[in-house]
C-alpha cells in the first residue's frame, strides 16, 4: 500500500532559507519580520540586507547551500527580479532551490510567475504561519528526510 503524502517526514536537518531584498526598495521591516518568524519556526535563516542584485542573491544562495530563497519586493520589479534569481540559480546548478516571496504583486503576476517556476507568493498582511506552513510542506515533498 502507498503511503499518503501526510505520512512523509520532515527533513532531518533544519530548512535553510535565504531572505533577500532585491533592487532599490529600502523598506525591509516585512523581510525582517519574516526572517524572525522562520527562525522561530526552527529554520536556519540568512538575511542578506537591502539593495541586493539578483546575482548577489543567487551567489549567496549557492554559497550558503540554502533550500529556499525568499524575496521581498515592494518596488514593482517582481516580473523581472523573481525570474532573474530563478534563472541564475538554474544556471549555477541549483534548480532545486525554491524561489518564493512576497510583496505588492497583482494576482495575475503571481500566476504568471508561477508558470515560470517561481513558488507561491504572498501579499501584504499574510500571516507568517501561512509562510511557515508553505515552506515546511514544500520541504516534506522536496528534501530528504
Amino acid at each position: 500500500m502507498m503511503a499518503a503524502a501526510t505520512d512523509r517526514r520532515p527533513p532531518s536537518r533544519p530548512i535553510r532559507v535565504l531572505v533577500a531584498k532585491p533592487g532599490l526598495d529600502g523598506h525591509d521591516r516585512g523581510a525582517k519580520v519574516v526572517a524572525a518568524a522562520l527562525r522561530d519556526a526552527g529554520m536556519e535563516v540568512i538575511y542578506t540586507g537591502l539593495h541586493q542584485t539578483p546575482e548577489m542573491i543567487a551567489r549567496a544562495a549557492v554559497q550558503e547551500d540554502v533550500d529556499v530563497v525568499g524575496l521581498s519586493i515592494l518596488s514593482g520589479a517582481h516580473m523581472t527580479l523573481f525570474p532573474r534569481v530563478r534563472q541564475l540559480l538554474v544556471d549555477q546548478g541549483r534548480p532545486d532551490v525554491l524561489v518564493t516571496g512576497g510583496g505588492i504583486i497583482p494576482r495575475e503576476d503571481m500566476d504568471a510567475l508561477r508558470e515560470q517556476g517561481v513558488g507561491r507568493l504572498f501579499g501584504p498582511g499574510t500571516p507568517t504561519a501561512d509562510l511557515i506552513e508553505y515552506i515546511e510542506s514544500w520541504a516534506v515533498e522536496h528534501l530528504e528526510a
